[in-house]
């Protein structure tokens, strides 16, 4: 995926509504989800080097999705493409202090919600995993110690590609301030993880500042109109 080339790989992602659970907090929410776009693939090493103009990866492939990149990255990115985009930045960060607050009038691109990606990621159906798991995922089981490139296997149903398996990703949200303080979402499962790792309801959470070499993430946009 290219500079150029972003816009037309964002995806509409219908309004709905989702039923989340978390079963460290043994707790079950449901939340109403707005029309957004959401990127068909994860952020590629080509598109993150061409705003960046840098490639932490450790599994160097230019379709392959760039990982090594903490929440701080992934939000410093958006901003930088919304800008580069002439769109207006979604996110006022401040690293000295940590503090990243969102703009929500802001027509750029940003990470999507806990409660985004998992509606993405089921694409109106209940099951955990959109389709039999080798033709959608590369996990530890297929993926020979490594990322891959994006798009190779099977899409859901909503045309979404690696939603699960390949690297982690991601979400704007917060775990649990009281429990983890700063520590942020994120969902898929990665290649180095066991079917049962792959699953749409699947959450894990870090610091921020996290990095690893099966986390990457990929961007959302808000529409203003339902």
């Amino acid at each position: 995926m290219k500079l150029e080339e972003v816009s037309n790989w964002m995806i509409p992602i219908p309004k709905g509504s989702i039923g989340l659970r978390d079963d460290r907090k043994k707790e079950k929410w449901s939340v109403e989800i707005h029309k957004f776009l959401l990127s068909k693939f994860p952020i590629t090493q080509e598109l993150y080097s061409s705003v960046m103009a840098d490639n932490p990866s450790a599994f160097i492939g230019s379709h392959n999705p760039v990982e090594m990149v903490s929440w701080y990255d992934a939000v410093q990115f958006c901003n930088t493409l919304s800008r580069v985009s002439g769109l207006y930045e979604c996110y006022l960060i401040d690293l000295d202090s940590e503090a990243v607050d969102l703009i929500d009038s802001a027509n750029g691109y940003r990470l999507p919600t806990d409660a985004e990606w998992e509606y993405a990621c089921r694409a109106n159906t209940k099951a955990v995993q959109y389709g039999p798991i080798n033709e959608i995922a590369w996990y530890e089981k297929n993926s020979e110690a490594t990322t891959h490139e994006v798009g190779l296997k099977a899409e859901n149903d909503f045309g979404l590609f690696d939603m699960l398996g390949n690297v982690w990703e991601w979400c704007w949200d917060v775990y649990d301030p009281k429990v983890y303080g700063p520590y942020r979402v994120f969902r898929g499962g990665g290649w180095c993880d066991s079917e049962g790792g792959c699953l749409a309801s699947n959450r894990r959470r870090s610091h921020p500042t996290y990095k690893i070499d099966d986390l990457g993430f990929r961007i959302a946009r808000s529409v203003r109109s339902d």
